[in-house]
């Protein structure tokens, strides 16, 4: 009897080792249609790479999770697409979902009272929070963005601050340690703070340290805080996390995450605000 269990029991390990032995060439073979796919088209849906592949589409989200891990893509809301080294620039990003950027701007600014003093971040989501607060009255706006300077300055009524630093070349915005100094001297209402992703655990994230820490202390310095980040950052893997959960008030973006990440958002005690 006990032979026969032995036995037993080394042939179902070997038919795990030859079934593991056989999975492991399958899944090569798929990573490499999957960055073959994304160098030619730039980005693939999960859907499209479960339909072409005849697997799962839970295989395919493990599988680029994987080559996530690894740094080769970059996953995306439904998707992956290319590793970004570094967040596109302002020009580029300025055509990208532009009208729901443009309803993100307007539910932010539907949240400023007229006197309040506003912290506004730098990028294309802020521009457009910084579009639709013309219409109000006698605002004070701190911001790092160059063209939120310019565009906010032109209104009668407004004072500017701009904060001080080197200027990033990318965002078009005032970046450093001159710039996260400044923010001491000011009491704010109400910011918003963009971020490069929002991770499939919840989190907002940057591509750089510095970037991620200067948001952290514009969370930190307002009263109230959002987060702004359109439905492309949904589950976006940026490198670095913004450790800012507890003084954020919510998430403003423009279309309802997927349940999953919804939870996640919530869960970390942001409210998730759908832009209008």
């Amino acid at each position: 009897m006990l032979v026969l269990v032995v036995l037993a029991s080394c042939n179902a390990f070997y038919r795990m080792g030859v079934l593991n032995c056989m999975a492991r060439p399958l899944a090569v073979k798929r990573h490499d249609r999957i960055i073959d796919a994304i160098t030619t088209t730039g980005s693939v849906s999960v859907a499209d790479l479960a339909d072409d592949l005849n697997v799962s589409r839970e295989t395919i989200r493990r599988d680029l999770k994987m080559l996530a891990s690894r740094g080769q893509l970059d996953i995306v809301h439904g998707g992956a697409t290319r590793r970004l080294a570094q967040e596109p620039a302002l020009s580029k990003r300025m055509t990208e979902n532009a009208d729901g950027k443009s309803q993100i701007g307007r539910t932010a600014a539907s949240l400023v009272e007229d006197g309040m003093v506003v912290l506004l971040d730098s990028g294309t989501t802020a521009q457009a929070v910084a579009e639709a607060l013309v219409g109000h009255l006698d605002l004070t706006i701190i911001t790092n963005a160059l063209s939120s300077a310019v565009i906010l300055s032109r209104v009668k009524g407004f004072k500017v601050v701009m904060l001080g630093g080197e200027v990033d070349p990318i965002d078009e915005g005032t970046v450093g340690i001159d710039t996260m100094d400044m923010l001491r001297n000011y009491r704010v209402d109400i910011a918003f703070v963009a971020c490069g992703g929002v991770s499939e655990d919840g989190q907002p994230t940057d591509y750089t340290r510095l970037w991620a820490e200067q948001r952290r202390r514009m969370v930190a310095a307002a009263k109230k805080t959002f987060f702004i980040a359109d439905a492309e950052k949904f589950g976006r893997e940026t490198p670095i996390r913004i450790d800012a959960m507890d003084g954020a008030a919510g998430i403003i973006v423009d279309d309802m995450p997927s349940p999953t990440l919804a939870a996640q958002i919530q869960a970390r005690g942001l409210e998730v605000v759908i832009g209008r």
